[in-house]
């Protein structure tokens, strides 16, 4: 079983930056990954991790613009965002699996945190 807690949410200014966090309990090289969420939408990938850190991925909204990046010796995963726009602004999760590969597919992944809230407005 894998438990996994965001922090890191809050509002920003657009043009600003912002760091999320996932502390992950139990599994620390299961692949991870960050999606987010408006009401009434589908979890939109964001950027996936693999176990090691050298596979990465990012949504074509995010790319060039966000960084995942994963310390294992404290369990967690970060997502650096910067230049965030007001199309960011959702709920943004944090997911995991035990199997290889980085998915962009939300059903692909077992485990999901409750959820830290981004608001990007001036």
């Amino acid at each position: 079983q894998v438990q996994l807690v965001e922090s890191g949410g809050g509002l920003v200014q657009p043009g600003g930056s912002l760091t999320l966090s996932c502390v992950a309990s139990g599994r620390p090289s299961y692949t991870m990954a960050w999606f987010r969420q408006i009401p009434g939408n589908e979890r939109e990938f964001v950027a996936g991790i693999n176990g090691y850190g050298f596979n990465r991925r990012y949504g074509n909204s995010v790319e060039g613009r966000f960084t995942i990046s994963r310390d294992n010796a404290k369990n967690t995963v970060y997502l650096q965002m910067n230049a965030l726009k007001p199309e960011d602004t959702a709920v943004y999760y944090c997911g995991a699996h035990g199997r290889a590969g980085v998915f962009s597919g939300a059903k692909m992944y077992d485990y999901w945190g409750q959820g830290t809230q981004v608001t990007v407005s001036s």
